[in-house]
């Protein structure tokens, strides 16, 4: 028996590969987004153009010290910037269509 008979895998993502710390600050960033605007899903109604617009201010304030925290969240500008990058990947790619 070969090993594509015992598992099917072949061609398929390889997620092990994938670093994981950057979940962990997607994780950090959509708490206190959960928590700020009441919902787990409230960020699939937002336009594209915004979380553009967000992930260029995060950017910009991450190039300028890559120590800087958002002041509201008081969390790393990088990890606000992962989580935009994760939403616009989302909602371009992840089966939902454009926004």
């Amino acid at each position: 028996m070969n090993d594509q008979a015992l598992k099917a895998d072949a061609g398929k993502p390889k997620l092990s590969l994938v670093p994981t710390r950057i979940l962990y600050d997607i994780a950090a960033v959509r708490a206190f987004g959960v928590a700020k605007y009441d919902g787990a899903d409230s960020w699939r109604r937002v336009e594209l153009q915004r979380y553009i617009d967000a992930a260029w201010r995060h950017w910009l304030a991450f190039c300028r010290d890559r120590e800087s925290v958002d002041e509201e969240s008081g969390l790393p500008h990088l990890w606000h910037l992962e989580c935009n990058l994760a939403f616009l990947t989302e909602m371009m790619y992840g089966g939902g269509g454009r926004n």
